[in-house]
């Protein structure tokens, strides 16, 4: 049997690229299983849920129209303890019969900047490049594929795929150079050369809106299946996974249950980040800021939608479906059924969790629109409310006013406060690098950030009165 070996055995993968393999072998494909496991030290009682279960769970998803269904996963045959040196998962990677390893970290967790290079000073990464140096595995993706890929080359078990399940832009190529230059800096040029030879990394897109699971979750699972499930999951009824078809071992016939190989991934990945991700960060920023809880809150607040609409319609539909380039993609459908998903109210998914990342979030989702707009000398008006929005959300998050933990893998957080403490924080934030890369500081950004920032600004106070 073929094996899929994912790192991140989170909610995510489980509603997601582990639901697609369970109805291939529901439909009688048996060439492939699920082996997977964690890098670091987190979700013990899941994971031990999980391997007491056998690796399956229960996946509850919910439609716009209040719809619950409820389905037995049983893709993951192998669940892997956690240990500090991997053990496990590097003894299944460098199996022969392993021709996938997968992986969903986070976009932060690729440590990157807008030009791709790897950020040495993120102490996670530092720290690992030292482990790794001595020959030891770490918990970040590249020290955990370096020490799979050393294994496997000197096991001679032939050519694996890299298979990135993240919302990363041009994701396989990104973090395939983020893994190559973590081999640079180790000075492993054999290991280099054998990843350059014998392993791809196709580009993909993923997309189910999956919150944390909440312990309702299980309660409604147990009430209607009778099964109470510890590793229960809950995701939103609609599903799509865009792959290239580019593997090196070979791969599951996914297209028999609707997964779409394609020759490039990039305009489904461009629709999908800028409609969606970017327009998900905005509603959780705003809906934050009114004092909202979940995301179909924000949704279904007509200020906060239209922030959100006019954000897709004025200046992102004109980048990606310009004058005799249309896209494949129905863009101004795409952006009503994004809309409508988001309104699920079944599916509480929680501002705190989608805010989260936005020194991420602005450069891989938002800059490109402001980038493409401004090279075309147009407006970035509504554009540009959304970062003016998630300044207004950080100066809460400096001053103590989030009411919950705001977790960003990518700020500074020194660096962070020195903006909201800053004479000018308009002129301040939009000079960061971070954030803004070359167009840092570009006197039409600051313009327009300083527009939007009053609408913002007139926006929380007439929702504090």
């Amino acid at each position: 049997m073929n094996v899929m070996l994912h790192l991140g055995l989170g909610s995510f993968h489980r509603a997601h690229q582990a639901v697609y393999l369970h109805e291939l072998i529901q439909r009688g494909d048996t060439s492939w299983s699920l082996a997977g496991g964690n890098t670091r030290p987190d979700m013990a009682e899941t994971l031990a849920a999980l391997a007491e279960q056998g690796g399956a769970y229960t996946l509850e998803t919910i439609s716009p129209a209040g719809e619950h269904r409820y389905a037995r996963i049983t893709s993951i045959r192998q669940v892997i303890p956690y240990t500090p040196d991997l053990a496990g998962l590097i003894a299944v990677g460098a199996e022969a019969g392993t021709k996938i390893i997968s992986f969903t970290v986070t976009e932060a967790g690729y440590y990157l900047d807008a030009h791709d290079a790897l950020d040495v000073t993120a102490p996670d990464l530092a720290g690992d490049l030292v482990r790794a140096r001595q020959g030891q595995p770490g918990g970040t993706v590249y020290a955990a594929l370096t020490a799979i890929l050393r294994a496997r080359r000197v096991a001679g078990a032939g050519p694996v795929t890299l298979l990135n399940c993240d919302n990363l832009r041009h994701n396989g190529d990104r973090s395939r150079r983020g893994l190559l230059q973590f081999l640079d800096l180790l000075g492993d040029a054999a290991l280099r050369d054998w990843v350059e030879t014998h392993t791809t990394s196709p580009n993909a897109m993923v997309d189910r809106i999956t919150p944390r699971p909440t312990p309702d979750v299980r309660q409604r699972v147990m009430a209607a299946t009778g099964v109470d499930d510890p590793a229960a999951v809950m995701g939103e009824s609609f599903i799509q996974w865009v792959i290239e078809d580019r593997f090196a071992a070979g791969r599951p016939a996914w297209e028999a249950v609707g997964v779409e190989m394609v020759p490039s991934v990039a305009p489904y990945e461009e629709a999908k980040i800028r409609l969606l991700n970017a327009t998900h960060s905005c509603i959780a920023w705003a809906g934050t800021l009114a004092g909202f809880q979940f995301i179909h809150e924000g949704t279904h607040d007509a200020e906060i939608r239209q922030f959100a609409y006019d954000y897709v319609t004025d200046d992102t539909l004109p980048c990606l479906s310009p004058p005799g380039r249309p896209s494949p993609v129905d863009l101004p459908r795409y952006r009503d059924v994004v809309l409508d998903r988001f309104g699920n109210p079944a599916i509480r998914d929680t501002n705190q969790r989608v805010a989260m990342d936005g020194f991420s979030k602005i450069p891989g989702f938002i800059v490109p629109t402001i980038r493409e707009r401004l090279a075309q000398d147009a407006s970035i008006a509504s554009v540009a409310m959304l970062p003016a929005l998630f300044l207004a959300y950080l100066q809460r998050w400096h001053r103590g006013q989030i009411p919950y933990t705001y977790q960003d893998q990518a700020m500074n957080p020194a660096a962070a406060r020195a903006i909201c403490d800053a004479a000018d924080p308009v002129a301040a934030f939009a000079g960061d690098t971070v954030l803004f890369g070359p167009l840092a500081g570009d006197a039409r950004l600051v313009a327009a950030l300083r527009t939007a920032a009053a609408r913002v600004a007139d926006f929380e106070q007439r929702r504090s009165a």
